[in-house]
């Protein structure tokens, strides 16, 4: 029986320099929970995100003269983890910062940089009204309490170029990729055809956060449940097997690059399908004449069945913040109905909100390219949540470098090796 995460569920954040770091409160007073005043806030740099950011301090600081927000481009740089992480140690973190890394969270809540939202009154009831009970839990911390708040998702699906499947002979209209033996199947007569180099481009390098965007939504969507239960990897299995055997036999039959895309690949016809959220519509708007499908089961899964994994970003509220008061009221000021809403209308974005589709219907009656990844963002897998998740994902992104993409090795051998080193890395102390 699969475990239902109702979750909403990386791709990494920009990040800069600590000497653009923003101080936390500007007064110099010992944090409270009820301590108002003057905050600084982090928000993502993409246009779309700042235009958002921007506008909902401005409406914020019309109403609240003495609790004034700045708010703040996070500053760009090699990796978002690493400039939080800093400026944790530091003690330059702003109050808030929309963008966390969910799979951070254990490591900046070790650091101690982190606030426990929990301990507000209202904070359990607030996040979990908004996100929905069972979608939240995914994104508490081995204590129970919530370390960030669910924001924002950009649930993957398979994009496809329609004018490359009609090319290679396939049905634009109804592709055949529900199941692995389908897919393979439509990836083969794609590169056979000669219509593109590759059938889909996964981005074929190292980093920690590449199994979200290949193995783990294929996972996702084969069991429902996260690579860590009860603190033991899971992949081990049957579905891990299946999903590992999946992507080596794309690498192995050169129907995926192995060496990283130099540009857009799905963008300028390199490959017919890519795994994409829906912050891909406006991207490919105009380039690409694509259709969207869930990704793909072994033996095939209803659309409305199907899991995947969420590409989410959550909230965290720093512990160098000293006016946590006005920082608590206006996260609750920013992800409420009227300023989801905003966001979903500024960046298509998914708001991790219980009846979503229900909730902006209107908006999704007018972007009908939406409504599929409005669904999907119902039934996603996040990364699971501890001190040692990136270190874990690397771990499985090791494995998936040798013994998938490489091709190295006994698969099962290597899978069960893998099972074994997730494990040990997340208990590790």
């Amino acid at each position: 029986m699969k475990k239902k995460h109702f979750a909403i569920g990386i791709s990494a954040i920009g990040i800069a320099s600590l000497a653009l770091t923003a101080c936390s409160s500007g007064d110099t007073g010992a944090a409270s929970e009820e301590a108002r005043g003057p905050i600084t806030i982090w928000y993502s740099n993409n246009a779309q995100e700042v235009q958002w950011g921007q506008a909902t301090v401005d409406a914020w600081n019309a109403e609240h003269p003495d609790e004034q927000v700045k708010g703040q481009e996070i500053p760009a740089g090699k990796s978002g983890v690493e400039v939080i992480g800093a400026a944790i140690v530091a003690g330059t973190t702003p109050c808030l910062v929309f963008n966390n890394l969910p799979a951070a969270t254990g490591q900046f809540q070790k650091q101690g940089g982190l606030v426990d939202l929990s301990s507000f009154p209202d904070g359990d009831s607030y996040i979990e009204a908004r996100s929905g009970a069972a979608s939240a839990d995914q994104y508490r911390s081995a204590d129970g309490d919530f370390y960030q708040l669910p924001w924002k998702s950009n649930p993957v699906m398979i994009f496809y170029n329609k004018d490359l499947f009609a090319k290679a002979g396939l049905d634009p209209e109804n592709p055949n990729l529900s199941t692995y033996d389908e897919f393979l199947d439509s990836a083969r007569a794609i590169v056979s055809s000669g219509v593109a180099p590759y059938a889909i481009y996964p981005s074929p390098t190292s980093e920690f956060f590449q199994p979200n965007f290949d193995f783990l939504p294929l996972y996702a969507a084969e069991t429902g449940t996260s690579i860590i239960e009860d603190e033991v990897a899971t992949i081990d299995s049957q579905a891990g097997l299946d999903v590992a055997e999946f992507w080596r036999t794309i690498y192995a039959e050169d129907l995926a690059g192995k060496e990283p895309a130099q540009a857009d690949s799905f963008a300028n016809g390199q490959s017919a399908m890519a795994i994409v959220g829906p912050w891909a519509i406006p991207v490919y708007e105009g380039k690409v004449n694509w259709g969207s499908v869930p990704v793909p089961t072994k033996d095939g899964t209803a659309p409305e069945q199907t899991y995947t994994f969420p590409d989410a970003k959550s909230v965290g509220m720093y512990t160098s913040c000293k006016n946590q008061g006005t920082a608590w009221d206006f996260l609750k000021f920013a992800t409420s109905v009227e300023q989801d809403g905003k966001l979903l209308e500024a960046t298509g974005q998914m708001p991790i909100r219980a009846g979503l589709s229900t909730e902006y219907a209107s908006y999704f009656e007018e972007h009908p390219a939406y409504v599929a990844f409005a669904s999907q963002s119902e039934r996603t897998v996040d990364d699971p949540t501890g001190p040692n998740t990136i270190a874990t994902l690397q771990t499985l992104r090791d494995f998936y470098t040798k013994a998938v993409i490489s091709g190295e090795g006994d698969l099962q051998a290597e899978l069960s090796q893998a099972a074994d080193d997730l494990t040990a890395e997340w208990t590790r102390k």
